[in-house]
Order: structure tokens, then C-alpha cells, then sequence
């Protein structure tokens, strides 16, 4: 099944609503909301429409990160060495707990995790990634985006290890594992380019099923009219 949505909402959540019954929740990224405003949200969208959401940066990110300064979040420098990178930490727990939480008052069946750029793939990156993925239980359909230099066997065999989705933006490679597919699509460079109808029949003709997420600057418009292109074929 094709499923189509937004990374984030470009539009008010109810005209998104009524146009959509997919999203990835960004918020959760930078700061998770409130629980009370999660579900909130899980009342307002429709009993078939699914939140997924990246999870919290605290996870992934350390805090030298310009995306902390983006929430404002004010780490204690005694504490920075704590955060980000899978470590095994009290910090990095606390900061799944918290997107745990979230994912379940929306009801979140996918949970994105996406690295930085400096995070590769050495010992100890691979060796954080195992001791937290294992001590989780496994109630959500984890999926990971690797941005720093991993090689394909090393991306193939840790996702095999630890059942993880491998995520790609489809225009720039091949998925190397995950029974189900979950794709962003960044637009290029700035998130800037908007796809042709070429790009988007070619899409739909290579993935037949899976998760797309648009994730440029019109990525309101390409969904809605990568949505009418599946719909017109089925």
C-alpha cells in the first residue's frame, strides 16, 4: 500500500487533515509537545490517518548541534558529553522515554530515527546503536537514516542486526533493508526542487508500496499531486 504525506504540516492541521492521512511529525525532533497536545491531535485527524515522528535529537544529535540552539535547548555544559550518538546514557534513555510517550498518545505505529552527518560509522557509533536498540521493546516499526559515512554492508548487516527500516530519499539510492519501505524526500540541495511529473510517475512506477514523505519546500503541492497520480492508476 502507498501511503502519502508531509514531513511536518505546511498547511493548518485541519486543511491538512481533510487532503491527507499520513504525516511525520517534526516537533518531536526539536522538542516533543506536550502529551495533552498530542492527543489533541490524535482526536482532531481522522480514525484512519497516521502520525509517524522522528525522534527526539536529544537521541542522535549531540549538542553541538545547530538544531538545539533552533528549540533552545539549554544543555549544561557538565552534561553535553551525555547526549546524542546512541550512547548509553540516562540522558539519551530519558529522551526516548519522552518520544515513547508521544508515539503512543498519537499512536504512532514508526518511529525515525535520523543521524547527523558526523555520525559514521565507527566502533563506537555501531556499538551505541546495538546497546540502544536492544534495550528497547519493540512495539514500534523502527526506522533509520543514516547520513555519514556508512558502507552498504555495514548499513545492511547493523539493520539485519537490529531490525531497523533503512531509510533513503529514493532519488539518491537504493534501500538496503527493510521489508516495509520508508522513504524522505529532501528535494535536493536547500530542499528546494520541486519534482517533475516525470520524477513522480517514475516513483510510483519503481515503489509500488511503502511510506513517502515530502520533505521540500513544495512538498504540500508534489504530495497532492503524487497522491492523484497513484490514485488514478489503481
Amino acid at each position: 500500500m502507498v501511503k502519502i504525506g508531509c514531513c511536518g504540516f505546511p498547511k493548518g492541521m485541519r486543511h491538512y487533515f481533510s487532503h491527507f492521512r499520513l504525516a511525520e511529525v517534526q516537533q518531536t525532533f526539536y522538542k516533543p509537545p506536550q502529551v495533552d497536545t498530542a492527543l489533541r491531535w490524535r482526536e482532531q485527524a481522522a480514525s484512519d490517518f497516521e502520525f509517524t515522528l522522528k525522534a527526539w535529537q536529544l537521541i542522535t544529535h549531540p549538542p553541538s548541534s545547530p538544531t538545539y540552539r533552533k528549540a533552545g535547548l539549554g544543555i549544561p555544559k557538565e552534561k553535553e558529553a551525555s547526549y546524542g550518538f546512541f550512547q548509553p546514557t540516562e540522558e539519551v534513555m530519558a529522551a526516548w522515554r519522552s518520544t515513547r510517550e508521544i508515539a503512543e498518545a498519537l499512536r504512532a505505529k514508526v518511529i525515525v530515527f535520523q543521524c547527523p552527518p558526523s555520525f559514521g560509522e565507527e566502533a563506537h557509533n555501531v556499538e551505541n546503536m546495538r546497546s540502544f536498540f536492544t534495550a528497547l521493546e519493540r512495539e514500534f516499526l523502527f526506522v533509520w537514516e543514516p547520513r555519514g559515512k556508512w558502507s552498504d554492508e555495514g548499513i545492511r548487516a547493523l539493520c539485519q542486526e537490529l531490525d531497523l527500516v533503512h531509510c533513503v530519499d529514493p532519488f539518491q539510492r537504493e534501500p538496503l533493508y527493510g521489508e516495509v519501505k520508508y522513504f524522505r524526500l529532501h528535494g535536493g540541495p536547500g530542499y528546494r526542487h520541486r519534482y517533475t511529473d516525470e520524477e513522480l510517475g517514475w516513483l510510483g512506477h519503481r515503489w509500488k508500496e511503502g511510506y513517502f514523505l515530502f520533505n521540500n519546500l513544495s512538498m504540500y503541492d508534489d504530495a497532492l499531486r503524487f497522491e492523484g497520480m497513484v490514485k488514478g492508476e489503481r
